[in-house]
């Protein structure tokens, strides 16, 4: 039984005005995704919608708070797109059990973990109970592409 009663996750994504992307295609040498037992891990997500990067920079200088948070969502679905791509439905889910949150931070920025919220609630919204996790939200000086945030899950199946 899925979290919230008969619907699935994607039926909540889609009351959220929301979809599951096509998996994005890697930057470099790896995999989206990889199942090792009950376990998937996902290679750590840029927020690309349509092939393109929604925005680039630094949060707290070229990027607001604000659309960090909304970053963080789109990678959020590129990384469910991966684990579904890998178990065939999110119904398979039965527990989100990490999320780890890099952010490009200006070097006074510290909101880190309310840019991360921007992950945690959505999961919150399309697994119910089942989308708590543990996590990790990281500043760091750059990343692939000059992405503002990159998002990797761990779920159990």
């Amino acid at each position: 039984m899925t979290a919230g009663g008969t619907d699935t996750p994607e039926e909540r994504l889609e009351r959220l005005g929301l979809a599951v992307p096509q998996v994005a295609a890697p930057v470099a040498a790896y995999v989206p995704a990889v199942r090792s037992g009950s376990h998937v891990f996902t290679s750590g997500q840029l927020p690309m919608r349509d092939g393109q990067l929604l925005l680039t920079g630094k949060v707290g200088a070229e990027v607001s708070q604000e659309e960090a948070v909304d970053c963080a969502r789109q990678c959020a679905l590129n990384a469910l797109a991966a684990v579904r791509a890998e178990v065939g439905e999110l119904s398979a889910v039965r527990r989100v059990v990490k999320v780890v949150v890099f952010v490009a931070s200006a070097p006074d920025f510290t909101a880190q973990p309310q840019v991360a919220n921007g992950v945690s609630e959505l999961l919150g919204e399309v697994f119910g109970e089942q989308g708590r996790h543990a996590r990790s939200a990281v500043g760091v000086s750059v990343l692939p592409l000059d992405a503002p945030v990159e998002v990797e899950l761990l779920v159990e199946v």
